[in-house]
């Protein structure tokens, strides 16, 4: 069983869906981020950087993980599946993986950053990142444009850029023109696992199509985080 610390944000999502993908057990203990939750000593003890996701594997002595893309390798070489063992194939996976870590998942946060929940508005800030999530976007198209998935058969690299990528209206990030991304972003969108993970803990997409508040109030507890 795994205890599963987080969030409904993208990188809460990497792990949720991984988990929903791969079929693990899980328990999923939800943690306030506008509170300063990720902040307490007893949450630091899984994850001394106070972020989410993190998860504790109770089947071996209490392993704790944390870091999304950590996790979800971990949860891969748990289960033997969506990240490949031999070397070139794994190699692979991890290329785009670290490709959506070092690149799709600080820009698009960036972005979210100051086009929703600074302060004020700096617009060369807002552009840069925009800008450059779409210059990300357009390399995942190169990819994708002759590829199905990013490196051979699904893995935990489309889980990671997908759970991102999803979010590109709320980043402000066009996908127009980009019909190999589109075509990849539909059909993971159709797989149950996905579904059900980026409704873990809860369902944000349901929020969002409420009276308005909903979102209001998602923006200001953004704010409250981005101040810690």
């Amino acid at each position: 069983m795994i205890d599963l610390y987080t969030s409904p944000t993208p990188n809460g999502w990497k792990a949720s869906v991984t988990l929903e993908e791969l079929a693990i057990p899980y328990t999923t203990h939800p943690i306030d981020l506008a509170s300063g939750a990720q902040k307490q000593p007893e949450f630091l003890v899984i994850n001394p950087n106070g972020r989410i996701p993190a998860i504790v594997d109770r089947e071996a002595d209490d392993f704790a993980v944390f870091e999304s893309g950590a996790v979800m390798i971990y949860l891969a070489e748990k289960a033997g599946r969506l990240l490949p063992p031999h070397p070139r194939g794994r190699s692979l996976v991890l290329q785009w993986l670290m490709f959506q870590i070092g690149g799709i998942g600080p820009m698009m946060g960036q972005a979210n950053v100051f086009s929703r929940y600074w302060h004020e508005t700096y617009q060369p800030a807002i552009d840069r990142y925009q800008n450059e999530g779409r210059r990300l976007f357009e390399v995942l198209e190169s990819r994708l444009a002759d590829h199905e998935y990013l490196a051979g058969d699904y893995s935990i690299a489309d889980i990671a850029n997908w759970c991102w990528v999803r979010t590109h209206r709320w980043s402000g990030i066009s996908v127009e023109g980009l019909p190999g991304l589109q075509r990849w972003m539909a059909a993971i969108e159709e797989r149950p696992g996905a579904q059900r993970g980026v409704r873990v803990p809860v369902d944000l997409e349901a929020l969002r199509r409420g009276d308005g508040e909903g979102t209001k109030s998602l923006v200001e507890s953004a704010r409250t985080i981005v101040q810690r």
